[in-house]
């Protein structure tokens, strides 16, 4: 986030320059964005094309034409549009975000593109374990670039109104919609991820979907929720855990905490059905795999060229 934050500086600076403000409506590996580059999330599109380019290249490897993708905690669409690219024309993205803030720069994006657009479906939805769950009127989902008092003082988030949310769970959502399969999940709700995919539970028994998702014990802590029940429920539903990389990781909740330094995240993919080769007690994840929770990739900075 330092990096991008310093990255950010003289780029504004040249913009002013030329009169141009912290708006831009820029094409990026042949999409349209709409970008305010004071935001990590858009900024990190705008200069190095997209947004955690190693999840990206997950999603595409792991999602094929035709599929129904869920992307939960889609924020401003930095996969959303992947995805419905990936899915093609038969496909078919259910794309949820709870915020205000979020919501709307996703709308934006996705009318900027309106191939993509018809493939997604935007719900403004906190999805929980149980429909009667109550709303959290505020949600992290926006990233400044220039901090503040207001910021998570570990990952850098500020929080965001719901007032348009409604509460659901995946269970009944699967339902409602009536969807005969569920092909992939991309969740990225910072804590949330248990009762998330616990109000999913049937959904996952059923259709075994592959999920793409970001582990952070220190965060669920903070949310009060259970990061040994997060892995217990991948455990019980028969998915082994590894890296963007493809090593594996342990479904062991003591075990990834201690893998994972504190105010870090790394993005892992439950993968139902397989159990990849034991993990040694002194296995450690190499860097590439572990960020700082704030989203930023800034180890990719230096080799991919601006704009």
């Amino acid at each position: 986030m330092a990096m991008a934050a310093t990255a950010q500086v003289p780029i504004a600076a040249a913009r002013s320059l030329f009169g141009m403000k912290d708006h831009a409506i820029v094409r990026r590996d042949g999409m349209k964005w709409d970008l305010d580059l004071r935001e990590g999330i858009d900024f990190s599109i705008y200069l190095l094309r997209a947004f955690e380019r190693s999840t990206r290249n997950t999603l595409r490897s792991r999602v094929q034409p035709g599929t129904t993708v869920l992307d939960i905690g889609a924020n401003i669409g930095a996969h959303t549009l992947g995805l419905a690219r990936s899915v093609g024309p038969s496909g078919f993205v259910h794309a949820f975000e709870p915020t205000d803030f979020a919501v709307a720069k996703l709308r934006r994006n996705l009318a900027l593109n309106p191939e993509l657009d018809r493939r997604v479906r935007v719900h403004q939805t906190m999805l929980a374990a149980y429909p009667s769950a109550p709303i959290q009127q505020e949600i992290y989902s926006s990233w400044p670039l220039s901090g503040g008092k207001d910021v998570h003082p570990k990952h850098g988030g500020r929080l965001a109104t719901t007032n348009q949310a409604r509460t659901d769970t995946l269970d009944a959502f699967a339902d409602r919609e009536g969807l005969s399969r569920v092909d992939l999940i991309k969740i990225d709700v910072d804590g949330h991820e248990y009762p998330v995919l616990l109000g999913g539970s049937n959904l996952l028994y059923r259709w075994q979907p592959v999920i793409v998702m970001e582990v952070s014990p220190y965060v669920h802590e903070e949310e009060g929720n259970s990061f040994p029940h997060l892995i217990s429920l991948l455990r019980d539903n028969g998915y082994s855990l590894i890296t963007e990389t493809l090593r594996p990781l342990p479904l062991e909740a003591d075990r990834l905490t201690e893998l994972i330094p504190a105010g870090a995240s790394i993005n892992a993919i439950a993968v139902p059905g397989t159990r990849p080769r034991a993990v040694p007690k002194s296995a450690k994840i190499d860097a590439f795999d572990i960020r700082t929770s704030i989203k930023a990739e800034p180890q990719a900075v230096p080799s991919v060229p601006g704009t």
